[in-house]
Protein backbone atom coordinates (compact mmCIF):
# COMPACT_ATOMS: atom_id res chain seq x y z
CA UNK A 1 0.00 0.00 0.00
CA UNK A 2 1.14 3.30 -0.45
CA UNK A 3 1.14 6.22 1.27
CA UNK A 4 2.92 9.57 2.01
CA UNK A 5 4.80 9.41 5.68
CA UNK A 6 7.44 11.17 6.77
CA UNK A 7 10.81 9.19 7.17
CA UNK A 8 10.39 9.13 11.08
CA UNK A 9 7.24 7.08 10.44
CA UNK A 10 9.04 4.75 8.03
CA UNK A 11 10.90 3.85 10.98
CA UNK A 12 8.18 3.21 13.19
CA UNK A 13 5.94 1.23 10.36
CA UNK A 14 9.47 -0.42 9.72
CA UNK A 15 9.30 -1.90 13.26
CA UNK A 16 6.44 -2.64 13.40
CA UNK A 17 6.01 -4.65 10.13
CA UNK A 18 9.18 -6.16 11.63
CA UNK A 19 7.08 -7.70 14.20
CA UNK A 20 9.19 -6.28 17.29
CA UNK A 21 8.31 -6.98 20.88
CA UNK A 22 9.79 -4.55 22.83
CA UNK A 23 10.91 -1.31 22.62
CA UNK A 24 12.75 1.19 24.88
CA UNK A 25 13.56 4.65 24.15
CA UNK A 26 14.01 8.16 25.18
CA UNK A 27 12.38 11.15 23.65
CA UNK A 28 15.09 13.53 21.36
CA UNK A 29 14.53 15.89 18.54
CA UNK A 30 14.64 14.98 16.01
CA UNK A 31 14.01 11.40 16.71
CA UNK A 32 10.87 11.95 18.89
CA UNK A 33 8.33 11.44 16.19
CA UNK A 34 9.70 7.34 15.87
CA UNK A 35 9.09 6.84 19.27
CA UNK A 36 5.84 9.02 19.36
CA UNK A 37 4.32 7.08 16.43
CA UNK A 38 5.42 3.43 17.55
CA UNK A 39 3.77 4.50 21.26
CA UNK A 40 0.36 5.20 19.63
CA UNK A 41 0.58 1.90 17.58
CA UNK A 42 1.62 -0.11 20.74
CA UNK A 43 -1.43 2.39 22.96
CA UNK A 44 -3.61 1.20 19.72
CA UNK A 45 -2.99 -2.30 20.14
CA UNK A 46 -2.09 -2.08 16.19
CA UNK A 47 1.37 -3.20 17.46
CA UNK A 48 1.53 -6.34 19.86
CA UNK A 49 4.74 -4.68 21.74
CA UNK A 50 6.06 -4.01 25.36
CA UNK A 51 6.65 -0.37 25.09
CA UNK A 52 9.34 0.55 28.15
CA UNK A 53 9.48 4.30 28.80
CA UNK A 54 13.20 5.37 30.83
CA UNK A 55 14.32 7.93 32.32
CA UNK A 56 17.86 8.40 29.44
CA UNK A 57 19.02 6.84 26.60
CA UNK A 58 21.75 4.74 28.83
CA UNK A 59 18.60 3.06 30.38
CA UNK A 60 16.92 2.36 27.01
CA UNK A 61 19.85 0.18 25.24
CA UNK A 62 20.21 -1.39 28.50
CA UNK A 63 16.69 -2.45 28.21
CA UNK A 64 16.90 -3.91 24.59
CA UNK A 65 19.94 -5.12 25.40
CA UNK A 66 18.13 -7.14 28.42
CA UNK A 67 14.94 -7.87 26.15
CA UNK A 68 17.24 -9.19 23.03
CA UNK A 69 19.46 -11.58 25.76
CA UNK A 70 15.67 -13.27 26.52
CA UNK A 71 15.01 -13.92 22.94
CA UNK A 72 12.36 -10.64 22.09
CA UNK A 73 12.73 -8.62 19.30
CA UNK A 74 14.11 -5.29 20.23
CA UNK A 75 14.02 -1.71 18.54
CA UNK A 76 14.90 1.45 19.39
CA UNK A 77 15.54 5.04 18.60
CA UNK A 78 17.70 7.84 19.46
CA UNK A 79 19.67 11.00 17.83
CA UNK A 80 23.13 13.07 18.76
CA UNK A 81 23.21 13.32 22.64
CA UNK A 82 21.08 10.67 23.13
CA UNK A 83 23.60 8.29 21.17
CA UNK A 84 26.33 9.75 22.62
CA UNK A 85 24.87 8.54 26.10
CA UNK A 86 24.02 5.45 24.96
CA UNK A 87 28.35 4.73 23.83
CA UNK A 88 28.95 2.31 26.68
CA UNK A 89 26.47 -0.12 26.18
CA UNK A 90 26.95 0.06 22.13
CA UNK A 91 30.14 -1.92 23.22
CA UNK A 92 28.39 -4.03 25.35
CA UNK A 93 25.53 -4.55 23.10
CA UNK A 94 27.83 -5.97 19.83
CA UNK A 95 29.84 -7.92 22.47
CA UNK A 96 27.28 -9.87 23.74
CA UNK A 97 26.09 -10.53 20.68
CA UNK A 98 22.64 -9.39 20.78
CA UNK A 99 20.68 -8.80 17.80
CA UNK A 100 18.98 -4.87 18.59
CA UNK A 101 17.90 -2.70 15.63
CA UNK A 102 18.02 1.23 16.31
CA UNK A 103 17.58 3.81 14.02
CA UNK A 104 19.78 6.94 14.67
CA UNK A 105 18.82 10.40 13.55
CA UNK A 106 21.70 12.50 12.32
CA UNK A 107 22.28 15.13 14.15
CA UNK A 108 25.34 17.67 15.35
CA UNK A 109 26.92 16.78 18.97
CA UNK A 110 26.93 19.67 21.10
CA UNK A 111 28.69 21.52 21.93
CA UNK A 112 27.97 24.81 20.59
CA UNK A 113 24.25 23.63 20.61
CA UNK A 114 22.53 22.23 17.38
CA UNK A 115 19.67 20.31 16.41
CA UNK A 116 20.31 20.11 12.88
CA UNK A 117 21.87 17.23 10.63
CA UNK A 118 25.38 16.28 10.54
CA UNK A 119 26.98 12.60 10.43
CA UNK A 120 29.33 13.16 13.55
CA UNK A 121 27.02 11.02 16.06
CA UNK A 122 26.31 8.00 14.13
CA UNK A 123 30.31 7.54 12.93
CA UNK A 124 31.66 8.75 16.22
CA UNK A 125 30.17 4.94 16.92
CA UNK A 126 31.62 3.52 14.37
CA UNK A 127 34.03 1.03 16.17
CA UNK A 128 31.53 -0.33 18.43
CA UNK A 129 30.52 -3.50 16.47
CA UNK A 130 27.23 -2.64 15.02
CA UNK A 131 26.38 -2.10 11.45
CA UNK A 132 25.53 0.92 9.87
CA UNK A 133 23.70 1.52 7.31
CA UNK A 134 22.71 5.10 5.43
CA UNK A 135 19.54 5.70 3.95
CA UNK A 136 18.66 8.47 1.01
CA UNK A 137 15.07 8.16 0.90
CA UNK A 138 12.15 7.07 3.61
CA UNK A 139 11.41 4.14 1.72
CA UNK A 140 15.41 3.27 1.74
CA UNK A 141 14.46 3.49 5.48
CA UNK A 142 11.19 1.55 6.02
CA UNK A 143 13.22 -1.43 4.26
CA UNK A 144 16.51 -1.13 5.74
CA UNK A 145 14.62 -1.49 9.10
CA UNK A 146 13.27 -4.77 7.94
CA UNK A 147 16.23 -6.34 6.62
CA UNK A 148 18.51 -5.21 9.20
CA UNK A 149 16.83 -7.22 12.04
CA UNK A 150 17.00 -10.32 9.28
CA UNK A 151 20.75 -9.62 9.01
CA UNK A 152 21.19 -8.75 12.50
CA UNK A 153 19.81 -11.66 13.71
CA UNK A 154 21.45 -14.41 11.28
CA UNK A 155 25.14 -12.71 12.29
CA UNK A 156 24.37 -12.06 15.71
CA UNK A 157 25.14 -8.48 16.34
CA UNK A 158 23.22 -5.31 16.64
CA UNK A 159 22.10 -2.70 13.59
CA UNK A 160 22.20 0.72 13.07
CA UNK A 161 19.91 2.58 10.53
CA UNK A 162 20.64 6.00 10.07
CA UNK A 163 18.72 8.77 8.32
CA UNK A 164 19.36 12.41 7.67
CA UNK A 165 17.82 14.71 10.46
CA UNK A 166 14.73 16.81 9.16
CA UNK A 167 15.93 16.60 5.73
CA UNK A 168 14.46 12.96 5.98
CA UNK A 169 12.98 12.98 9.23
CA UNK A 170 10.29 15.01 9.05
CA UNK A 171 10.49 15.21 4.88
CA UNK A 172 7.30 13.81 3.72
CA UNK A 173 7.54 10.89 0.58
CA UNK A 174 5.65 8.62 -0.75
CA UNK A 175 6.31 4.78 1.13
CA UNK A 176 4.89 1.76 -0.16
CA UNK A 177 4.32 -0.15 2.84
CA UNK A 178 4.67 -4.14 2.64
CA UNK A 179 1.77 -6.31 3.20
CA UNK A 180 2.83 -8.06 6.85
CA UNK A 181 2.12 -11.37 5.97
CA UNK A 182 4.78 -10.86 3.10
CA UNK A 183 6.76 -9.50 5.24
CA UNK A 184 6.66 -12.28 7.53
CA UNK A 185 7.42 -14.76 5.12
CA UNK A 186 10.60 -12.69 4.70
CA UNK A 187 11.35 -12.24 8.60
CA UNK A 188 10.01 -15.28 10.34
CA UNK A 189 10.02 -15.20 14.06
CA UNK A 190 13.52 -14.10 16.45
CA UNK A 191 14.43 -17.73 17.82
CA UNK A 192 18.41 -17.46 18.81
CA UNK A 193 20.28 -20.47 19.51
CA UNK A 194 21.48 -18.90 22.93
CA UNK A 195 19.21 -17.08 25.07
CA UNK A 196 18.56 -16.12 29.24
CA UNK A 197 16.10 -18.78 30.28
CA UNK A 198 15.57 -19.48 34.00
CA UNK A 199 14.76 -23.11 32.96
CA UNK A 200 18.10 -23.68 31.42
CA UNK A 201 20.48 -20.94 33.37
CA UNK A 202 23.27 -19.01 31.59
CA UNK A 203 25.29 -16.15 32.10
CA UNK A 204 26.18 -14.11 28.88
CA UNK A 205 29.29 -11.24 28.98
CA UNK A 206 30.31 -12.27 32.17
CA UNK A 207 34.31 -12.50 33.49
CA UNK A 208 36.24 -13.58 30.21
CA UNK A 209 39.89 -14.04 31.06
CA UNK A 210 42.75 -13.71 29.25
CA UNK A 211 42.96 -16.70 27.31
CA UNK A 212 39.81 -16.73 25.49
CA UNK A 213 39.12 -12.72 24.90
CA UNK A 214 41.02 -12.62 21.42
CA UNK A 215 39.25 -15.53 20.59
CA UNK A 216 36.03 -13.58 21.07
CA UNK A 217 37.20 -10.73 19.48
CA UNK A 218 37.88 -12.86 16.61
CA UNK A 219 34.61 -14.16 16.13
CA UNK A 220 32.98 -11.27 16.34
CA UNK A 221 35.26 -9.75 13.88
CA UNK A 222 34.23 -12.57 11.41
CA UNK A 223 30.72 -11.96 12.34
CA UNK A 224 30.70 -8.57 10.86
CA UNK A 225 32.62 -9.80 7.32
CA UNK A 226 30.19 -12.22 7.46
CA UNK A 227 27.78 -9.57 6.93
CA UNK A 228 29.01 -8.47 4.16
CA UNK A 229 27.75 -11.60 2.16
CA UNK A 230 24.56 -11.89 4.00
CA UNK A 231 23.89 -8.13 3.36
CA UNK A 232 24.26 -8.44 -0.38
CA UNK A 233 21.99 -12.21 -0.15
CA UNK A 234 19.48 -10.68 1.97
CA UNK A 235 19.42 -7.82 -0.61
CA UNK A 236 18.35 -10.04 -3.12
CA UNK A 237 15.84 -11.85 -1.49
CA UNK A 238 14.11 -8.31 -0.70
CA UNK A 239 14.31 -7.32 -4.55
CA UNK A 240 12.49 -10.81 -5.16
CA UNK A 241 9.79 -10.32 -2.60
CA UNK A 242 8.94 -6.35 -2.84
CA UNK A 243 10.92 -5.11 -5.82
CA UNK A 244 13.35 -3.08 -4.28
CA UNK A 245 17.84 -3.59 -3.74
CA UNK A 246 19.83 -1.40 -2.28
CA UNK A 247 23.39 -3.44 -1.33
CA UNK A 248 26.51 -2.26 0.14
CA UNK A 249 26.50 0.64 -2.61
CA UNK A 250 24.87 2.21 -5.24
CA UNK A 251 27.25 3.44 -8.45
CA UNK A 252 25.51 5.69 -10.72
CA UNK A 253 26.59 6.44 -14.29
CA UNK A 254 29.88 4.95 -13.42
CA UNK A 255 30.98 3.29 -16.60
CA UNK A 256 33.48 5.80 -17.66
CA UNK A 257 34.20 8.59 -15.50
CA UNK A 258 36.59 11.01 -15.44
CA UNK A 259 35.68 11.29 -11.59
CA UNK A 260 33.62 10.11 -9.35
CA UNK A 261 31.47 11.98 -6.57
CA UNK A 262 31.19 9.83 -3.34
CA UNK A 263 28.17 10.29 -0.92
CA UNK A 264 25.96 8.94 1.72
CA UNK A 265 22.49 10.01 2.99
CA UNK A 266 20.13 12.42 1.54
CA UNK A 267 22.57 14.25 -0.44
CA UNK A 268 23.16 11.16 -2.84
CA UNK A 269 19.49 12.20 -4.45
CA UNK A 270 20.83 15.85 -4.77
CA UNK A 271 24.24 14.82 -6.71
CA UNK A 272 22.39 12.97 -9.19
CA UNK A 273 20.89 15.39 -10.41
CA UNK A 274 23.73 17.18 -10.83
CA UNK A 275 25.27 14.30 -12.35
CA UNK A 276 22.77 14.15 -15.13
CA UNK A 277 23.39 17.96 -15.62
CA UNK A 278 27.27 17.19 -16.32
CA UNK A 279 26.15 14.07 -18.61
CA UNK A 280 24.07 17.00 -20.70
CA UNK A 281 26.80 18.69 -21.07
CA UNK A 282 29.38 15.87 -22.32
CA UNK A 283 31.56 15.79 -18.78
CA UNK A 284 31.82 12.08 -17.39
CA UNK A 285 30.63 12.11 -13.98
CA UNK A 286 29.68 9.25 -11.97
CA UNK A 287 28.25 8.64 -8.23
CA UNK A 288 29.25 6.58 -5.98
CA UNK A 289 26.79 6.04 -3.00
CA UNK A 290 27.89 4.17 -0.13
CA UNK A 291 25.16 2.82 1.70
CA UNK A 292 26.78 0.21 3.77
CA UNK A 293 29.39 1.79 6.42
CA UNK A 294 29.69 -1.10 9.04
CA UNK A 295 31.31 -3.18 7.39
CA UNK A 296 33.05 -1.14 5.27
CA UNK A 297 32.44 -2.29 1.28
CA UNK A 298 36.09 -2.15 0.41
CA UNK A 299 36.35 -4.59 -2.34
CA UNK A 300 32.80 -2.55 -3.64
CA UNK A 301 34.55 0.38 -3.55
CA UNK A 302 37.63 -0.75 -5.12
CA UNK A 303 35.88 -2.19 -8.09
CA UNK A 304 33.73 0.90 -8.37
CA UNK A 305 36.92 3.23 -9.08
CA UNK A 306 38.99 1.01 -10.89
CA UNK A 307 40.26 3.13 -13.46
CA UNK A 308 38.71 6.52 -12.22
CA UNK A 309 41.60 9.23 -12.29
CA UNK A 310 40.02 11.07 -9.41
CA UNK A 311 37.14 10.91 -6.13
CA UNK A 312 35.39 13.68 -4.69
CA UNK A 313 34.12 12.54 -1.13
CA UNK A 314 31.38 14.58 0.19
CA UNK A 315 31.61 14.17 4.34
CA UNK A 316 28.96 15.49 6.24
CA UNK A 317 31.10 14.83 9.61
CA UNK A 318 34.51 15.16 10.70
CA UNK A 319 37.26 13.17 12.73
CA UNK A 320 39.91 16.46 14.13
CA UNK A 321 43.26 15.49 13.21
CA UNK A 322 41.73 13.11 10.47
CA UNK A 323 39.35 15.20 8.65
CA UNK A 324 36.44 13.08 6.82
CA UNK A 325 35.53 9.99 7.89
CA UNK A 326 33.87 8.59 4.89
CA UNK A 327 37.41 9.91 2.88
CA UNK A 328 39.86 8.13 5.39
CA UNK A 329 37.61 5.10 5.46
CA UNK A 330 38.06 5.20 1.34
CA UNK A 331 41.97 5.80 0.95
CA UNK A 332 42.49 2.62 3.07
CA UNK A 333 40.21 0.48 1.09
CA UNK A 334 42.34 1.65 -2.24
CA UNK A 335 46.01 2.24 -0.57
CA UNK A 336 47.10 -1.30 -1.41
CA UNK A 337 46.18 -0.32 -5.30
CA UNK A 338 49.04 0.04 -7.62
CA UNK A 339 46.48 2.50 -9.52
CA UNK A 340 44.44 4.59 -7.44
CA UNK A 341 42.38 7.74 -7.93
CA UNK A 342 43.47 11.00 -6.37
CA UNK A 343 40.89 11.32 -3.88
CA UNK A 344 39.96 14.92 -3.03
CA UNK A 345 38.32 15.07 0.85
CA UNK A 346 35.61 17.73 1.20
CA UNK A 347 33.38 18.83 4.60
CA UNK A 348 30.84 20.27 4.44
CA UNK A 349 26.93 20.62 5.37
CA UNK A 350 27.70 20.63 9.16
CA UNK A 351 25.25 21.41 11.39
CA UNK A 352 22.33 21.11 9.12
CA UNK A 353 23.88 23.26 6.59
CA UNK A 354 22.57 22.79 2.77
CA UNK A 355 24.27 20.87 0.39
CA UNK A 356 23.00 22.68 -2.51
CA UNK A 357 23.20 21.82 -6.59
CA UNK A 358 25.15 24.53 -6.07
CA UNK A 359 28.04 23.48 -3.55
CA UNK A 360 28.29 20.07 -5.79
CA UNK A 361 28.88 22.25 -8.73
CA UNK A 362 31.74 23.96 -7.01
CA UNK A 363 33.01 20.87 -5.38
CA UNK A 364 32.92 18.98 -8.89
CA UNK A 365 34.03 22.30 -10.81
CA UNK A 366 37.63 22.50 -8.04
CA UNK A 367 38.27 18.69 -8.65
CA UNK A 368 37.87 18.65 -12.77
CA UNK A 369 40.51 22.19 -12.44
CA UNK A 370 42.83 20.43 -9.81
CA UNK A 371 45.23 18.10 -10.15
CA UNK A 372 45.88 17.68 -6.77
CA UNK A 373 43.88 18.78 -3.43
CA UNK A 374 46.72 20.32 -1.95
CA UNK A 375 45.46 20.05 1.37
CA UNK A 376 43.83 17.42 3.27
CA UNK A 377 40.92 18.77 3.54
CA UNK A 378 38.48 21.33 1.27
CA UNK A 379 35.68 23.15 2.79
CA UNK A 380 33.22 23.90 -0.39
CA UNK A 381 31.19 26.13 1.97
CA UNK A 382 34.32 28.61 3.02
CA UNK A 383 35.25 28.73 -0.79
CA UNK A 384 34.42 32.13 -2.59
Amino acid sequence: MKTVIEGSHAVSYGAMLSRVQVISAYPITPQTHIVEKLAELCASGELQAKFIKVESEHSAMASCIGASAVGARAFTATSSQGLALMHELLHWASGARVPVVMANVNRTLAAPWNIWCDQTDSLSQRDTGWLQFYCESSQEVLDTVIQAFRISEAVSLPSMVVLDAFYLSHTFETVDLPDVERVDRFLPPYDPKYKLDPKDPRTIGSLTPPELLTEMRFQTQEAMEEAKSLILQVNEEYYRSFGRRYGLVEAYRCDDPELVVVTSGTVSSTCREVVDRYRGEGKAIGLLKIRTFRPFPSEEVRRALKGVPKVAVIDRNISYGVGGIFAAELKSAICSEEERPTVFSYITGLGGRDITVETLSRVIENTIEQDDPGRPILWPDLMK
